[in-house]
């Protein structure tokens, strides 16, 4: 019989703060209502309660996407946004926790609200160039971000996955992050479709800033 040993690994330690919250709940799917209502409760206004001539539109603020529209998506050639995050303040990078060998943070230029990201502190670009301790700590930490993006906005699913390589998809081809993307009924409409664009109901900060807070200590 062996004897048991010391929490030493990475993803040992973060499974016990994993394991403090519940298990993912997919919330259930409600009829829209006729004022719009954030993914938390939020209620939003109707124009036809603001001022001005009153029209049956509503106005969907994201001041934030003002940073892609005027300097583009992509940074510099010789920049990676995901080793320059942990260098900067929680805020300035976005980020909801660090952990020993990867850290969590949001997406700048999300595809819906709460989209978050997991990262090694180190600049892999592939999959199976991780460690074996890296790849435990990022597993870890995607299912402790289900559990929080559950608890913070009741999302019903989860999109997640791995861009390896530019062909495939990744935005940051030469830096490893996992994406981690809330999920509810009928969330998706004809913006992105005719207008390239995302409706967000919620400021990136502000959202960090809740994640943050649930995250377990």
């Amino acid at each position: 019989m062996t004897e048991p040993r010391d929490m030493d690994e990475p993803a040992e330690r973060a499974a016990v703060k994993r394991d403090a919250l519940p298990p993912f709940d997919p919330a259930e799917a409600q009829e829209p209502p006729l004022v719009g209502e954030h993914a938390w409760g939020a209620p939003t206004q109707m124009s036809s309660e603001l001022p001005g001539v009153p029209d049956h539109f509503q106005r969907l603020w994201t001041p934030y996407r003002m940073v892609y529209i005027q300097q583009g998506q992509m940074p510099e050639q010789d920049a990676c946004p995901f080793c320059r995050a942990p260098e900067l303040s929680d805020d300035q990078g976005l980020i909801v926790h660090r952990g020993e060998t990867c850290f969590v943070l949001l997406n700048l230029f999300p595809y819906n609200t709460g989209h978050i990201m997991v990262c090694p502190y180190r600049h892999v670009g592939m999959y199976d160039q991780a460690t074996t301790e890296e790849v435990a700590e990022m597993a870890v930490l995607t299912q402790t971000a289900m559990r929080v993006l559950s608890q913070v906005t009741r999302c019903q699913g989860f999109n997640i996955g791995l861009n390896q390589g530019r062909i495939a998809g990744a935005g940051i081809a030469d830096h490893l992050h996992q994406h981690i993307v809330p999920r509810w009924s009928l969330d998706s409409n004809f913006f992105p479709i005719i207008a390239k664009t995302k409706a967000l109901p919620i400021l990136l900060e502000d959202m960090r800033q809740d994640i943050q807070a649930a995250w377990p200590a």
